[in-house]
């Protein structure tokens, strides 16, 4: 189940990501757990998380597959060769599959840009067996997360953790029946977009999250 709070916004994503580590902090130090953020901007969040329960950090590049027109609005995602799709947006904008499959095809090339630039040639974390715990900045449609869950369970991830700051109720109650635990920190009534429920949300760039990243594979050492 996720937990309800107080709704707050959030100074940054940094600020986010400690108060969703005190909600993790069973997690903590656990051998067979490991964090991974969606980038680019769930990586800030999921680093705080990671420094706080003393946990391996990697990525897990998704790429959101934008509506005709409306790049921000999600007719699905693509993850690690996995294609998720939304039907009701596909149904709102005469998407079908084959459009689909068009718009996967552009952004697989970007996805795997992405993830040689962000690996820099280190491997990825095994998650075969794992606890993961799966960071985002927060979800409007959940569709990016939906299409992290399919790759991590083609992978053979024990347990899957999905850990947001702030996502609408639909993306919530959708991601619940995907994932073992949600933990979402709250689902506003009126939700238009994630960044508005955050003082600071400037786009992470593709260094940030490099550095990040850089950081997070030394050995953990938990901050408190």
């Amino acid at each position: 189940m996720h937990g309800f709070e107080r709704l707050r916004i959030f100074h940054d994503r940094a600020d986010a990501g400690r108060a969703l580590a005190s909600r993790l902090g069973e997690y903590a130090r656990r051998p067979d757990a490991i964090v991974l953020g969606l980038p680019r901007g769930g990586v800030p969040v999921a680093r705080e998380i990671a420094s706080a329960l003393a946990l391996p950090l990697d990525v897990l590049v998704v790429r959101k597959l934008g509506a005709p027109g409306q790049p921000e609005l999600a007719v699905g995602a693509i993850a690690a060769g996995v294609v998720v799709r939304n039907p009701e947006v596909m149904r709102g904008f005469a998407s079908d599959s084959r459009m689909i499959d068009a718009i996967a095809g552009r952004e697989r090339v970007e996805l795997e840009r992405r993830e040689r630039l962000y690996r820099a040639g280190s491997p990825p974390l095994a998650v075969a067996g794992k606890t993961v715990l799966l960071v985002d900045d927060g979800a409007a449609t959940g569709a990016s997360m939906r299409a992290a869950i399919a790759a991590l369970r083609a992978r053979h991830a024990a347990l899957i953790v999905v850990a947001l700051p702030t996502a609408s109720a639909e993306a919530c109650e959708t991601l619940q029946r995907a994932a073992d635990r949600v933990v979402c920190l709250q689902t506003p009534t009126s939700f238009n977009a994630v960044g508005e429920w955050y003082e600071r949300f400037d786009q992470t760039t593709d260094r940030e999250v490099i550095d990040l990243l850089q950081v997070g594979r030394t050995t953990p050492t938990a901050t408190h």
